[in-house]
């Protein structure tokens, strides 16, 4: 089977198309970054007129990217949730548009799920059952994998999630927005001796996870010394050697506690280098195999929705005439 993806979640327009048989045949990414640079953060209603703007001629170039037209696509999938409300209704209402156009099945897709099953998209995937680590800026989750469709929560954060974490930390830091990187590329100059900042919840039993904590720890760092660029650097290593150990210790206890033994690494934060060397340090301690999705699949795209979708839509699933999105919406609601 062959079908589009379309993801439209947040600021990222990601367009793909998988086929069943030869996997991945062409995909595009689109980061809106510069457009909400100037404001510190996303702003909805930019990010929704921007899909707007980009989806279409995305497809038309992804289709020629892959020498396929319209009527070779058997399927389409759209994210459906979560996300911001109207972009996801972007995506939707593209996604079912060109189904009854093109008369083909659609299928709304989770897009956690997307992220979870994007190592798929490589040539050596994981098998199932495995644990996932759902790591993003909206997310932080520690997800137990039976097989498709079927997932339960093992560890959830109670307040921020870790690539929120970063950003905040970084605006502190005057890095800008998204920061995330920024505050990564910034730490391997730090001094991992001079700032000790706190492992949040590792002194208490379970798989959840805090990082408000932190970045209040960060925030009397930051106020309480003269912020030149050492001092910048030493800040950023220190929190981000607090935010891979932290990760690394849930996840080390949730491999325990399953008895699995592959771990799945997903989410924007998944390309941060130093918790990839953490958590492969890890799973050679516990003889577990570790897999992540390349980098350019940790951010959100489109070809972990046409996997998903493609999976789904020749397991039978497809949508009903109503157009429905999620802004909030659970891995174990599916």
């Amino acid at each position: 089977m062959r079908v589009l993806g379309i993801e439209t979640s947040c600021d990222e327009t990601g367009i793909a198309i998988y086929d069943s048989d030869h996997g991945l045949l062409a995909h595009a990414i689109y980061s809106q970054t510069d457009i909400h640079a100037e404001w510190g953060g996303v702003v909805p209603e930019l990010a929704s007129r921007d899909h707007v703007r980009k989806a279409i001629p995305m497809i038309e170039e992804v289709l020629r990217r892959a020498n396929l037209s319209p009527k070779d696509i058997e399927g389409v999938a759209y994210t459906k949730g979560p996300g911001l409300v109207g972009a996801l209704l972007i995506g939707a209402m593209l996604g079912r548009s060109l189904g009854f156009a093109w008369g083909v099945p659609t299928v709304g897709i989770h897009h956690l799920e997307g992220h979870l099953l994007a190592p798929f998209l490589e040539p050596n995937p994981p098998s199932f059952p495995f644990l996932a680590l759902l790591v993003s800026g909206g997310h932080t989750e520690l997800v137990k994998v039976e097989k498709l469709g079927q997932y339960e929560i093992l560890g959830d954060t109670l307040d921020d999630a870790a690539g929120e974490a970063f950003d905040k930390t970084a605006k502190l830091l005057g890095l800008g927005y998204p920061g995330g990187a920024a505050l990564a590329t910034l730490a391997e100059q730090g001094d991992s001796h001079r700032f000790h900042f706190p492992r949040p919840m590792i002194d208490r039993p379970g798989l959840d996870f805090s990082f408000s904590g932190l970045k209040t720890f960060a925030l009397n760092t930051v106020e309480s010394h003269t912020l030149d660029e050492r001092t910048k650097a030493d800040i950023a290593r220190a929190f981000q050697e607090a935010v891979v150990e932290t990760l690394t210790i849930k996840c080390r206890r949730a491999l325990q506690a399953t008895g699995f033994s592959r771990l799945v690494v997903a989410g924007g934060v998944g390309a941060n280098k130093a918790l990839r060397h953490g958590l492969h340090e890890m799973c050679k301690k516990q003889q577990a195999s570790l897999y992540f999705p390349r980098l350019e699949f940790c951010t959100d795209n489109g070809a972990m929705i046409a996997y998903v979708g493609c999976q789904r839509l020749m397991a039978g699933a497809k949508d009903d005439l109503a157009v429905e999105v999620y802004p909030r919406w659970s891995l174990d609601k599916l």
